[in-house]
């Protein structure tokens, strides 16, 4: 179990019960609800959070807490600007959807008809796939396949680059056989829009989303952060404390991903868009027209994928069924109808529930290092209307999922092998050792890489990922890399081998820590040498 902040009582609290205009005040905001927010902040240390809650179409409580950036003495408020990373999805899939709408593509148009360049690894799903499958995740293609070209940030691919890298990402399944998340499609997806739309994807995404919602402090592309003001900055834990990292330039840059996870709103703007698809002949007309039909509407909402249902949604949940809409995920609690999905991007966190037969739903916008307790408070909120009766709290989920842990260590215990390198010690290789190994290696989409000595020690150097710098170790009889400013669960095995009839020298990777994040696809890659050290 985390330790309790002891600074908790100075971070900033504000709670507000907005009613709709002309109407009578309603209840007031729950104390369960606050109570909530302020145990998670506590027990998880959270550097800034945002919370809305909408009951009725009504925003009926927002709840903030904290910092943009830690110590910096300005406090996160409604109006703060926060990563919501692949909440993005949902606003890429609904710019489509209008398109639909408008006539300008169908959701099972090739994408070739719009992208003629357009190509995957087999040429017969280059022929099928479909608008609709750029969504849903069904492309054959391992989890995060091709994200080491969107992060860790800052690297140099451009879209381009990253929409030509799919032709050669080999697919670990049949198309359309299985369930498996990407980001890079939805890059797809975005150009498609681009160029059904004729326009960039940003302008599209301003145009047709952001101002016809009044999603007024929703970004997208290119923007300053100085001028828009009031933007939070993300935060790794450091000797036990949050540390703002990768913090803002003045010029935030257009970047590849934007369609995936690059858009950043306020929580007003979250919660307007979420008031929009919960009551649309309220909050979804623009000129007493309506923004989307209700023919797209429902389509975004139909279960157009099967997801794995796991033991904890049906301990937790009693959840029947789990599957993958137009950018949202699909579930039952309770016996009631759940429509959500998250983001998790660089030291922030964010989430968007909907319950539509409750009229309900709420946004959680989070600044810090805050997987444990997104689950954790996400869930406290969710019972709130789906199982009011159990008064589950904070603690009670924090103490089921540390239950989980131990479970695994027990497991581990009992003859589940540990990584191999996780806690057997490693030494720096000296570059006599390896020298067979060293050289300058190209990857068909991820671009090149060295293995080359500096000085009295060997180091990795990806060109086009800057952050994928560090040192080669040894360990167990294997060589690893552990990279300079990337966590742990980031390490990489390093594999070389031999080429076959005197061929190039090849190298594959792996992730040390098997559950690490998936989007550090290393088991994608495949790597051949191309020249000597320079």
């Amino acid at each position: 179990m985390l330790k309790r902040a002891c600074c908790a009582a100075t971070l900033a609290v504000a709670v507000f019960f907005v009613p709709g205009a002309g109407r009578a005040a309603g209840p007031p905001p729950s104390a369960a609800i606050t109570a909530a927010v302020d145990d998670a902040v506590a027990r998880y240390d959270l550097p800034g959070i945002a919370v809305g809650v909408i009951v009725d179409g009504e925003v009926r409580q927002v709840e903030v807490r904290g910092e943009i950036a830690a110590g910096s003495g300005v406090a996160v408020d409604r109006r703060t600007i926060f990563k919501i990373a692949s909440n993005t999805k949902a606003m890429t899939a609904a710019l489509l959807a209008r398109q639909v709408d408008a006539g300008l593509l169908a959701w099972d148009d090739p994408v070739v008809k719009h992208l003629p360049g357009f190509r995957m690894y087999a040429d017969w799903v280059t022929r099928e796939i479909q608008v609709r499958d750029l969504l849903i995740h069904n492309s054959g293609l391992g989890p995060g396949a091709g994200d080491l070209m969107l992060w860790p940030e800052p690297n140099a691919f451009t879209r381009d680059e990253v929409v030509a890298g799919l032709a050669h990402l080999k697919p670990r399944w049949s198309f359309r056989s299985r369930y498996a998340y990407d980001n890079t499609l939805y890059i797809v997806a975005g150009e498609v829009a681009a160029a059904a739309g004729g326009a960039p994807y940003d302008e599209l995404m301003r145009r047709e989303v952001f101002a016809p919602l009044g999603l007024e402090r929703c970004r997208v592309g290119a923007w300053n952060a100085s001028e828009a003001g009031n933007v939070a900055q993300p935060h790794a834990r450091r000797d036990g404390r949050n540390v703002a990292v990768r913090t803002d330039v003045a010029t935030i840059a257009d970047m590849p991903m934007a369609a995936a996870g690059g858009i950043r709103c306020s929580l007003d703007d979250m919660l307007a868009w979420a008031r929009m698809w919960l009551q649309p002949e309220r909050h979804g007309l623009v000129a007493g027209k309506p923004w989307l039909s209700a023919t797209q509407r429902d389509a975004a909402w139909v279960a157009h994928m099967p997801m794995p249902l796991s033991r904890r949604m049906r301990a937790w949940d009693g959840s029947h069924f789990s599957a993958y809409g137009y950018g949202w995920r699909l579930t039952d609690v309770d016996g009631t109808w759940k429509v959500s999905h998250t983001g998790t991007l660089s030291g922030m966190y964010s989430a968007l529930t909907l319950l539509p037969e409750k009229g309900a739903g709420f946004v959680l916008l989070i600044n810090g290092d805050a997987d444990e307790a997104r689950t954790v408070l996400n869930q406290v909120l969710v019972k709130h209307f789906t199982a009011p009766g159990e008064a589950r709290t904070v603690a009670y989920y924090a103490d089921a999922l540390a239950a989980e842990r131990a479970a695994a260590r027990d497991d581990r215990a009992a003859g589940v092998a540990a990584p191999l390198g996780g806690t057997t010690p490693r030494t720096p290789v000296a570059p006599a050792a390896m020298a067979r190994w060293l050289g300058v290696y190209r990857d068909p989409w991820f671009g090149e890489a060295s293995v080359c000595a500096r000085g009295d020690e060997v180091r990795m150097v990806a060109a086009k990922s800057p952050r994928l710098s560090g040192r080669v170790m040894a360990s167990g009889g294997r060589m690893l890399v552990e990279w300079d400013t990337l966590d742990s669960d980031a390490h990489a095995w390093l594999d070389f081998s031999a080429g076959e009839g005197g061929g190039a020298t090849r190298l594959a990777m792996a992730k040390v820590d098997p559950d690490a994040d998936f989007s550090y696809d290393f088991e994608d890659l495949a790597f051949a040498r191309v020249s000597n050290c320079p």
